[in-house]
């Protein structure tokens, strides 16, 4: 219902507000807030929004709808007292040792705190200090640093549909936790860091693995190499004040070889391949009519998830691993007599959008004679750091090109990085039809947008293939409870655990709003339409490698691009 308020003596409309938060930030008012996030529910659970109505009572701006003639003010003694009140005690039992901890800088905790000059904490803490949980390969979980938000749980919960978070006991003695207090690496945590994302301190943050690589930078015995993933060039920018979507590769590689990388490639290339083998896979499970839909399997947090929770349809998930293993692995395999004759070992270093990257990288089955195929993965957060800690001018720097013959990626290889981009390219190869006027007919297919589940219907050889595009795994589960009870049939689904896909890993420059991802979408689909290979088989690397060293070893061709059954 439209109307207008007034706000601190300000006239204010509104229309599709749900609360009157929202109606306080369009009126140019931050509002602090350490709960509320406009994709999950309503916990008014922080009180750090309450505002004052014109007869003195308080209410949460979060939690309260606008109403017509609604009178409110938002920062009065009674309020700025009652805030600094909330901040003293959370920081009461907060570990307060911020310049070692990972969000030192980036903390909202801390932010407020020197917002309202909290300088003095007048209570004693209520808890003992409790473990650090570092179980896990991707996340941190640090329960010192919890200020009960439940901005995780609801994460978790709500657009996940994981729910491995919860709250556990009563007053003072409340804490989030997992079931029985295990591990994280112990429950049916998916490591898609979402959780992490959203926590306003450092509670849950990624792990960081940055002095490894510091460690193979500085090793002469070591060739240093990097893979960049499509979503990492439109996203990085943002951490030296770029505007998101703006494209850095030329940076990136810059940045990397100042660093000390000996080799720069893009993880483009591989899912080139992965492209390739995904729609042979497709094209021969649709002759014969069996274990459909095809599920793709680019996604790490996806696949764990299946394997927690839906066993059942292990046999649809695609066969093909994802673009960073299958990169690994064959930049190991080439380099292999390479070292031998120079007396070196290749170490590939991942930079990724994603944390379930860092787990995907340390499973077993990705090892070739105990040597991981990825040694480091790093995210795009980490890699800021790391040029931060060398001191480099990131915004001076002199765009580089890509290394060969890795550095070759199509458009449809680089629009991974967003949700329906991995379907789009697999749509491309699938056509007969190559001319400029049938890749515009995919795009307005149904396969684009940010729409958390999208179905699409795309004509091939005569035949209607129905396919689903879906992002965020509790929109997954939806999709396959319709599956599974015979509501809805599809031959083709692709699925990424992060909202918005990869340009929303939880290893990115963490989005202030849903536009941020909209932007770094529009800027992979820009180098796209930029790109003059826009098909992964138009690739000529690819093309290299399928009549050279795939040709060559054709048991590499299965080992290296395929998960062994």
């Amino acid at each position: 219902m439209a109307g207008t308020m007034i706000i601190d003596g300000q006239r204010v409309g509104f229309d599709k507000e749900k609360n009157i938060l929202d109606v306080i930030r369009k009126a140019g008012i931050d509002l602090p807030t350490f709960c509320y996030h406009s994709e999950l529910s309503i916990y008014g659970a922080c009180r750090m929004c309450m505002v004052e109505d014109e007869r003195g009572r308080t209410m949460a701006a979060c939690s309260t709808p606008p109403r017509d003639g609604m009178i409110v003010k938002t920062n009065t003694p009674k309020l700025q007292k009652y805030r600094r009140m909330v901040l003293e005690l959370i920081l009461s039992n907060h570990d307060r040792d911020c310049t070692v901890c990972e969000k030192n800088g980036r903390c909202k905790l801390q932010e407020l705190a020197a917002r309202f000059s909290i300088k003095n904490i007048r209570f004693g803490p209520l808890c003992k200090q409790l473990p650090v949980d570092e179980s896990s390969a991707s996340i941190v979980r640090n329960p010192n640093k919890c200020i009960m938000c439940g901005d995780c749980v609801r994460m978790c919960e709500e657009v996940q549909g994981i729910g491995v978070l919860g709250f556990a006991y009563r007053g003072s003695k409340i804490k989030v936790t997992t079931a029985f207090e295990r591990p994280i690496a112990e429950v049916e945590c998916v490591n898609c860091g979402q959780c992490a994302a959203v926590c306003p301190t450092g509670a849950l943050v990624v792990k960081n693995e940055t002095s490894k690589v510091w460690d193979v930078l500085n090793d002469k015995n070591k060739r240093v190499v990097a893979q960049i993933a499509p979503a990492v060039r439109v996203a990085l920018g943002e951490e030296f004040g770029l505007k998101p979507g703006e494209i850095v590769t030329g940076k990136i590689v810059a940045a990397l070889r100042k660093l000390g990388f000996d080799e720069i490639y893009d993880t483009g290339m591989a899912a080139d391949l992965t492209v390739m083998e995904e729609s042979r896979e497709f094209m021969g499970k649709l002759e014969k009519e069996e274990n459909l839909p095809l599920f793709t399997s680019c996604c790490p947090a996806w696949v764990k998830h299946v394997e927690d929770k839906y066993p059942q349809l292990l046999k649809n998930l695609s066969t093909c691993k994802s673009p960073q293993q299958i990169f690994g692995a064959l930049i190991k395999e080439h380099y292999k007599k390479i070292d031998e004759a120079q007396g070196k070992e290749t170490v590939v270093v991942s930079v990724m959008p994603c944390t379930a990257k860092k787990y995907e990288a340390a499973r077993p089955e990705y090892r070739n004679n105990g040597i991981p195929d990825v040694d480091v993965v790093i995210t795009t957060q980490e890699l800021a750091l790391m040029i931060k800690q060398a001191g480099i001018v990131f915004n001076e720097l002199e765009p580089e090109s890509l290394d060969m013959p890795f550095g070759l990626a199509s458009g449809a290889g680089l629009i991974f990085g967003v949700t329906g981009g991995v379907a789009e390219a697999v749509i491309r190869r699938c056509l007969k039809e190559k001319n400029p006027g049938a890749l515009k007919e995919i795009s307005f297919s149904g396969v684009r947008g940010m729409e958390g589940i999208k179905e699409a219907a795309i004509n091939i050889d005569g035949r209607e293939i129905k396919v689903a595009v879906v992002h965020g795994l509790g929109n997954a589960s939806k999709l396959i409870s319709s599956i599974l009870a015979g509501e809805k049939r599809y031959d083709f689904v692709e699925v990424m655990a992060c909202p918005g896909g990869c340009i929303g890993g939880a290893g990115q420059p963490i989005p202030q709003s849903s536009l941020v991802k909209m932007q770094r979408a529009k800027g992979l689909y820009d180098v796209d339409r930029s790109s003059q290979i826009k098909r992964s088989e138009e690739n000529p690397i690819i093309m290299a490698l399928y009549s050279g060293l795939l040709s060559e070893k054709r048991y590499l061709l299965h080992r290296y691009l395929h998960h062994q059954k």
